[in-house]
């Protein structure tokens, strides 16, 4: 029997990309998935595609930088499954653009969506997570540590949520909550408007990301990676 079986992880961004194909991986461990999109149609057709079982997909409307509907979304996952046990924190969008064009939208947006959201998120996991001695996973990005020309804001939101997931492992931790930043390379995914495609072969894909999760899950709980980089292992040609 899988140590994960039952287990509830709520996946913010889970309709596509990353959060979905985490969500897929951990159904394959027999786990509970509840999946948020700023569109609770675009869930709904997610969870569908992920299971035709009700009792193991939850899709869920959420704001991640909302304190307030992330609240509400937790409380809708321990309301239909009884506990919590995991929070991925995926939601994350991208603008690129010099700073001298890069609008204060698209800045608000990240710092919104790829910062804030995930503080929100945790937030609203904390109780739940407290009673499950529970896993947080925030998926970051190699951005977080290696900035580049054009990502002024994205580099900002980055680099802010591994600091923001390194200091919260260390508040969280005498609760029994573990505390995990995953920061990919170039995954293949529909980030920034990218349509995947044979061409994305050799990036890492969706469910290697779901792979990495589902091993911290079930590492000894007396071992804690905090910060996890990874790259695809052959650069794109």
């Amino acid at each position: 029997m899988s140590k994960l079986k039952d287990k509830v992880a709520y996946i913010t961004g889970g309709s596509k990309g990353i959060g979905y194909g985490i969500a897929k991986t951990l159904l394959g461990f027999d786990m509970k998935v509840a999946i948020t999109s700023r569109s609770l149609e675009a869930a709904q057709q997610a969870a569908a595609s992920l299971s035709d079982d009700p009792s193991r997909v939850l899709a869920l409307q959420s704001e991640v930088s909302s304190l307030a509907s992330e609240a509400k979304a937790v409380k809708a996952v321990t309301d239909y499954f009884g506990q919590l046990d995991v929070l991925v924190a995926n939601a994350g969008v991208g603008h690129f653009a010099s700073i001298e064009t890069l609008s204060e939208q698209d800045w608000k947006s990240m710092i919104d969506t790829n910062l804030t959201g995930v503080f929100s998120s945790v937030k609203a996991s904390i109780d739940a997570l407290k009673k499950s001695q529970g896993y947080i996973i925030t998926i970051a990005s190699l951005a977080g540590t290696n900035f580049f020309a054009t990502a002024s804001g994205y580099n900002a939101s980055k680099f802010g949520l591994v600091g923001f997931t390194q200091a919260i492992m260390l508040d969280l931790r005498q609760y029994g909550i573990k505390v995990t930043t995953i920061m990919p390379g170039s995954v293949a995914t529909y980030f920034n408007d990218h349509t995947p495609s044979d061409a994305d072969a050799w990036k890492i894909q969706p469910e290697d990301i779901g792979q990495i999760v589902a091993d911290l899950l079930n590492m000894n709980p007396r071992t804690l990676p905090s910060k996890i980089e990874v790259r695809p292992s052959m650069p794109g040609k």
